[in-house]
């Protein structure tokens, strides 16, 4: 039975959501609400990845949040991927519009993200960066593109951490390939417009996705005016919007969505 939630905000509409593998994270909330809000989602994950993070993961998220998504109804789908494979963009698509139809949303949250200083910094280290956080992102927009045969409606919204509005000592390779992401999201809005799709990215600001200690938490909740750190729903809630009709006049957007946060 469909959820009570649901709205008809993006009924009919079907959407790609990469980097889901933990119920606590940003990639399963934006699923949620696009769910809730009507569409069809289809999501990877790559557990390699999350198993060697502080934070972890647990094999069963991913069944449990596909079982979550059926509430709402529709037609949701999952797949195991690693997106640093040259062939897997192609592979994605096939299997999402299988599984949900041919998708009119798609969301590039999957990122690569390892600490590092110069001491410690590798070509190898850089790489492994680049390959998901630039050119995953870059060919998945493509290939997006490609297969657009809508008119209109057509919705790309990347994710971004904010590296134009100051730096991130400890992240190189981090912050010069998501950095990238502002740059290529204003080019490629350029490119697809007369094809119908938008081309945003969102800045969610620090985020509480799992990976925050108490001490941490305390600290940065002191640098946002109310008080509190980001959460997964906030980011989702835009995701939502920039997913919807509504946004139809916003395109080469970096939208820092950061609630006030003070850096520095």
């Amino acid at each position: 039975m469909r959820d009570k939630e649901v709205n008809k905000e993006l009924l009919g509409k079907a959407a790609i959501v990469t980097g889901v593998s933990r119920l606590e994270g940003m990639g399963a909330a934006f699923c949620r609400t696009l769910a809730r809000g009507g569409a069809s989602v289809f999501f990877t994950y790559w557990s390699n990845y999350d198993k060697g993070m502080p934070w972890g993961k647990k094999e069963s998220d991913p069944e449990i949040l596909l079982q979550e998504l059926k509430r709402f109804g529709m037609a949701h789908g999952m797949m195991e991927l690693n997106l640093a494979e040259a062939d897997s963009y192609a592979r994605l698509f096939d299997e999402a519009e299988r599984t949900v139809g041919s998708p009119s949303i798609l969301v590039n949250n999957a990122c690569y993200s390892v600490n590092d200083t110069i001491a410690t910094f590798t070509a190898e280290h850089l790489d492994k960066h680049y390959e998901i956080n630039v050119r995953a992102t870059s060919m998945l927009c493509v290939e997006f593109a490609r297969r657009w045969n809508g008119v209109s409606g057509g919705r790309i919204i990347n994710m971004t951490s904010g590296q134009s509005k100051g730096p991130m000592a400890g992240e190189l390779a981090y912050a010069a390939t998501k950095g990238a992401i502002d740059a290529l999201t204003v080019t490629f809005s350029e490119e697809v417009g007369e094809q119908g799709i938008t081309v945003n990215a969102i800045n969610p600001g620090p985020t509480d996705t799992g990976w925050m200690n108490e001490e941490t938490h305390k600290h940065l909740a002191a640098r946002f005016p109310s008080g509190r750190v980001g959460m997964p729903d906030d980011a989702a809630r835009l995701v939502h919007f920039l997913a919807s009709d509504q946004s139809e006049w916003i395109t080469g957007q970096i939208i820092h969505s950061e609630g006030g946060f003070k850096r520095g």
